[in-house]
């Protein structure tokens, strides 16, 4: 892979929205998640770009994506330096997102695209950060997990508040939506870079003092889900751990102290212009 060099011609203007998909191995689905995804912004006029986040698929994903970049310049595709995991996908692509909001949805769309404009309406009401969340109205859950599921993430859920003081009744929904400038501060602060992600960027957002909205979205739950609840729930224990050993050392203090010496940025509003090479090292194709 070659950095630097676009596959499409950037578009003119910052777009209003941008998109971002994490996606790993997701040549079964990704062309009918373009499809909807594609679909619903040419029936709503959303001026948007849709950023896909290859995190080194061995399938046919890449090709899958470029096919859809051939036919509609608002489809781009931006790849990882091998698998590093959904968090280090969504920092990826956000970062590198155009659109005065910004947000990631997972490629299964368990939360349709179209509940987007209730994260878009929360920002338009003053929300820095809006977040998805199955469980604030539970009868907008179209597809209910399985019973061990719900099990555990709600005792998932209860830790994270507990450990990290996040007072939301849904942390890990994969359909979260930033102001631009936002974004662009929290996510050069991220370090964690699989599935703990969420905790992390809430967390340094609440340290920001950004205003965050809790916003139930309709959900449905996709069978083909590829998280293990033991194996990855024991990870994001330790991430949580991590996340919190870094707060208690001042190191996310000392991180957001060290931007500021090399920004204008006023917290919560923040200028996002830089110059030099893309932080994450990775450029868009």
């Amino acid at each position: 892979m070659t950095t630097g060099q676009a596959d499409v011609a950037p578009p003119t203007g910052r777009p209003r929205l941008s998109i971002v998909i994490p996606a790993y191995n997701e040549a079964a689905r990704i062309e009918g998640t373009l499809e909807r995804v594609v679909g619903c912004i040419a029936k709503r006029s959303w001026d948007a770009e849709v950023i896909v986040v290859d995190d080194g698929s061995s399938d046919q994903t890449v090709d899958v994506v470029r096919y859809w970049m051939e036919n509609h310049a608002c489809v781009k595709l931006v790849q990882n330096p091998g698998n590093r995991g959904k968090g280090f996908s969504v920092r990826n692509g956000l970062l590198q997102a155009g659109g005065e909001i910004v947000m990631f949805t997972d490629a299964d769309l368990s939360a349709p695209i179209e509940e987007a404009v209730r994260l878009m309406d929360a920002l338009e009401a003053g929300a820095d950060v809006a977040i998805g969340s199955r469980w604030l109205d539970k009868q907008k859950q179209i597809v209910h997990q399985p019973l061990y599921r719900r099990f555990f993430g709600r005792c998932f859920n209860y830790v994270t508040r507990r450990v990290m003081g996040l007072p939301y009744k849904d942390t890990q929904c994969g359909f979260k939506a930033f102001k631009h400038d936002a974004a662009q501060v929290i996510f050069r602060l991220q370090t964690i870079e699989r599935w703990g992600f969420d905790p992390e960027i809430l967390f340094i957002a609440r340290k920001l003092r950004y205003k965050i909205v809790e916003v139930p979205v309709t959900w449905g739950h996709d069978e083909r889900s590829r998280i293990s609840y033991l194996k990855d729930g024991m990870k994001m224990l330790e991430e949580m751990a991590q996340i919190r050993t870094n707060s208690l050392r001042g190191k996310y203090d000392e991180a957001i102290a060290a931007y500021k010496d090399t920004s204008t940025m006023t917290t919560p509003q923040v200028d996002h212009r830089e110059s030099g090479p893309h932080p994450s090292g990775v450029q868009a194709r």
